[in-house]
């Protein structure tokens, strides 16, 4: 099994008894996450629906297409999920890329945390993955997530007018991509 950790985290693939805590996460942090993440239909606030995406991760993470990691305070897992950070979207061959995507918990906001988690996940979609891309995107008015891409190295390349639907309108991104310092 995956496990990555930073100093306040341990960061890791998704196992079937994490559905409540997931459903728990996303449940907990409705209002906090609802203008960055696209609609949610009533069955994404159930233990069925997270029990079965877990199922469905694990089968698209041995393909090889995606790894999904969920980050837990480094005391113990029992305090809940911190935030997730996603590798979608990763293509092989000439490519050799995938999409990032992340959120943090209202809770653990304004810590640094989102920091730690998406620089390790970074780390290892480099080194393990042997990525020579991590292309990541984000709203204008979401000057965290901008902030934290910024230190981390990411570049902007542009903007993406109606990029994705989120609260009921198509919305612009920011694109950005780092590129793996190994392939320079």
């Amino acid at each position: 099994m995956v496990e990555l950790r930073t100093e306040r985290t341990l960061i890791r693939l998704p196992q079937p008894a994490d559905a409540g805590a997931l459903l728990e996460y996303y449940a907990s942090n409705r209002e906090h996450l609802v203008r960055w993440e696209p609609h949610r239909d009533a069955d994404f606030y159930t233990r069925g629906y997270w029990e079965r995406w877990i199922e469905d991760i694990q089968v698209s993470a041995k393909a090889g297409t995606t790894r999904h990691f969920v980050a837990f305070p480094s005391a113990g897992e029992a305090q809940g999920v911190v935030g997730v950070c996603n590798l979608t979207s990763i293509y092989r061959g000439a490519f050799q890329a995938c999409i990032m995507g992340y959120s943090i918990g209202a809770a653990y906001s304004g810590r640094g945390l989102m920091r730690e988690i998406v620089s390790e996940v970074v780390s290892y979609a480099f080194g393990t993955l042997d990525l020579h891309r991590v292309m990541a995107n984000y709203r204008p008015e979401n000057e965290r997530s901008a902030r934290v891409l910024s230190d981390l190295g990411f570049q902007k390349e542009g903007l993406a007018p109606a990029y994705l639907k989120i609260g009921g309108k198509w919305r612009d991104h920011i694109l950005t991509a780092k590129i793996n310092p190994r392939h320079l």
